[in-house]
C-alpha cells in the first residue's frame, strides 16, 4: 500500500511540474522542449527505481525483426553512440553505472537496459501527445523541437537499449558457461 501511495504520489508531482511549465514556459519553444524531456526523465526513473518491478514482459526479447541488431545499425545506432561520446553523456553514464564483467554486474546492466528503454517508450509517448498539441494549436514547425528532441533522447536511446540487450544476454550465457 506504501509504496502505491509513493508512486501515485510521483505521478501527482511529475503532472503538477509538468502543468507548471506549461503555465511558464512557451509550448513552442525550445527551453519547454528540453525542459519536459528532462523533467519526465527524472520523474520515470524516479518511479521505475520506486516500483522496482522485475521487467520480465516479452516485448523485451529480442525480436526476429530485429535481425540480431541489423535494423538499428541500419538506422543509425552507432553514429548515435559516437553523439553520446562526443556529448559526454556516455562518460557521465558510465561513471553513474560502471560497467563490470562479473555475473552480477552484468545481469544488472541487462535490469537497467530494460528498465531505461520503459522509461524512453513512456517518455516518448507522453512527448508524442505534447507534439501533436502543438502542432495543432501552434502549427507544425512550432512543433519541431518536440519532435526532434523526442527523436533523439527517447526514440534512439530505445533503439540503442534494444541494440545493446541481447548483447549482454550473449555476455552473460558465456559467463554462466565459463
Amino acid at each position: 500500500m506504501k509504496k502505491i501511495l509513493i508512486l501515485t504520489f510521483i505521478v501527482l508531482i511529475s503532472i503538477g511540474l509538468i502543468y507548471a511549465m506549461t503555465y511558464y514556459i512557451r509550448m513552442d519553444s525550445f527551453s519547454f522542449a528540453v525542459a519536459l524531456n528532462f523533467t519526465l526523465m527524472a520523474c520515470t526513473l524516479i518511479f521505475t527505481e520506486t516500483m522496482k518491478s522485475q521487467l520480465n514482459s516479452s516485448y523485451f526479447n529480442e525480436k526476429s525483426w530485429e535481425k540480431r541488431g541489423k535494423i538499428y545499425e541500419s538506422l543509425g545506432v552507432h553514429f548515435f553512440r559516437k553523439l553520446l561520446v562526443v556529448t559526454g553523456w556516455e562518460k557521465l553514464n558510465k561513471k553513474s553505472k560502471p560497467v563490470e564483467k562479473n555475473i552480477t554486474a552484468l545481469m544488472n546492466l541487462h535490469y537497467r537496459t530494460k528498465q531505461d528503454e520503459l522509461g524512453h517508450l513512456v517518455i516518448m509517448v507522453i512527448v508524442l501527445g505534447f507534439n501533436i498539441f502543438v502542432a495543432y494549436k501552434f502549427g507544425i514547425l512550432q512543433s519541431l523541437w518536440l519532435l526532434v528532441l523526442n527523436i533523439l533522447l527517447n526514440i534512439y536511446p530505445v533503439f540503442l537499449q534494444r541494440y545493446n540487450r541481447p548483447r549482454i544476454e550473449r555476455m552473460i550465457n558465456l559467463n554462466k558457461r565459463g
